[in-house]
């Protein structure tokens, strides 16, 4: 049987709705601040600078630059293998619904309209769940009531089957187990994020590598615009995308293909 988790909200509604424009903005915010920060320290020290501690100041750079680079690619993959994940659950879940709902023709035939209404009514909450996002509160409510219908449905069940002999029995609800624990698996799915831990170090690190690239620029006298603009930008869209591959339903990237699987199993109950 599947559990039922709480989900903290995330934040209002309409602050999520601008969410994308403020990170990003922020992002290029931030990364400009710590690049001029460390070109005013750097110009600040440079006259007292010797060429040895040049030397060693270029290698800590390269070093931090690499592990900055390290930490995006290793994070970029792991949000995109949980976003893959995501998508493949929503499939099996749609075919565990499917194959349930099949498999209502072994049971009395005088207990299959309430039960094939119920699953109707099941497929839709289980869609306004996802439809829902970001609003936690109303997701909550969602998979509370996902829970009620798949209690009502699996009584239900239980009852029409005693009548039929072993074989339709574990069929019909082995079934209806599996359409149920698949739900467990993706409320843990939906919940799985980066640790706050690793996220931190990936910001630590960023703000390391602006502040070095502003002090290395310190060392010629003057800014270079295009080349802050670029790095600010690259680094700025590399970490959005992240955030949005990890909450992909609250920014640009979405899940709404895998989601058509839902509701083209539900109008096939039609």
């Amino acid at each position: 049987m599947a559990f039922y988790p709480g989900i903290q909200p995330l934040a209002g509604e309409g602050a999520l709705t601008v969410l994308p424009i403020l990170v990003i903005c922020g992002l290029i915010a931030t990364i400009l601040s710590s690049i001029e920060v460390g070109y005013r320290t750097g110009r600040r020290r440079r006259a007292r600078a010797q060429e040895l501690t040049r030397g060693e100041s270029k290698a800590i750079e390269t070093s931090v630059f690499g592990l900055m680079g390290l930490l995006i690619a290793f994070i970029f993959a792991g949000a995109a293998v949980r976003f893959d994940n995501r998508r493949m659950l929503i499939a099996e879940e749609a075919n565990a619904i499917g194959t349930a709902y099949l498999r209502l023709d072994l049971l009395p035939p005088d207990s299959q309209p309430g039960l094939r209404e119920d699953f109707r009514a099941y497929l839709q909450v289980r869609l306004a769940v996802t439809r829902d996002i970001p609003n936690m509160k109303a997701v909550n409510a969602d998979l509370k009531q996902s829970s009620i219908l798949q209690r009502k449905v699996w009584e239900k069940a239980v009852e029409a089957a005693k009548g039929s002999g072993p074989a339709t029995q574990m069929l019909v609800l082995s079934a209806l187990n599996q359409m149920i624990d698949i739900t467990t698996v993706r409320t843990v799915g939906m919940l799985s994020h980066l640790p706050l831990v690793v996220v931190g170090l990936l910001a630590i690190t960023i703000l390391l590598a602006s502040f070095l690239t502003g002090y290395s620029m310190s060392a010629s006298g003057a800014r270079d615009w295009l080349s802050t603009i670029i790095f600010t930008i690259a680094v700025s869209c590399a970490t959005y995308v992240i955030l949005d591959y990890e909450y992909p339903r609250i920014g640009v990237i979405r899940e709404g293909v895998a989601d058509q699987v839902l509701t083209q199993t539900l109008e096939r109950m039609e």
